[in-house]
């Protein structure tokens, strides 16, 4: 299976992309079916006491697969997804949600990004261009800027 930037997926990786795919498609169920502070909360669960090594891979694949799925996965429910994967193996993962101000369209957009030590894991280098509003775990966090 390619991937961004064209490379193969190494068979090393196959378990993630099934993994992702289930958390794309819980992530999407959840956005449509629970209140916001119910599914945003999902992925701020407690770490578990042993802590593994995050790898920016993961974040590519929940950000190429959530391109390819043929339900949708955008930049929320692919932030959520790649949250939940993060902490599940006790990577400290932040979800930070943000909006611009309204364009003379009138317009509000939002965006989601999450990060691991201050280093943007998917929803760059949009979220630049974004006002964080909240971060969640809350309090886990100083917002990036």
């Amino acid at each position: 299976m390619r991937v961004a930037n064209n490379k193969l997926l190494a068979r090393r990786h196959w378990g993630t992309l099934v993994e992702a795919s289930l958390a794309l498609a819980a992530a999407s169920a959840a956005t449509r079916l629970l209140p916001f502070k119910r599914y945003i909360g999902l992925g701020a669960r407690p770490l578990p006491a042993k802590k593994v090594m995050a790898t920016p891979e993961i974040g590519r694949i929940v950000d190429a697969l959530g391109r390819r799925l043929p339900f949708r996965a955008v930049c929320l429910q692919q932030g959520i997804a790649l949250q939940w994967m993060l902490r599940r193996r006790g990577v400290e993962a932040i979800l930070h949600y943000g909006v611009q101000l309204p364009k003379p369209s009138g317009e509000i957009r939002a965006h989601v990004w999450v990060s691991v030590g201050g280093q943007v894991l998917i929803g760059a280098p949009q979220h630049a261009d974004y006002t964080e509003v909240a971060h969640y775990p809350a309090g886990s966090a100083l917002p990036l800027r």
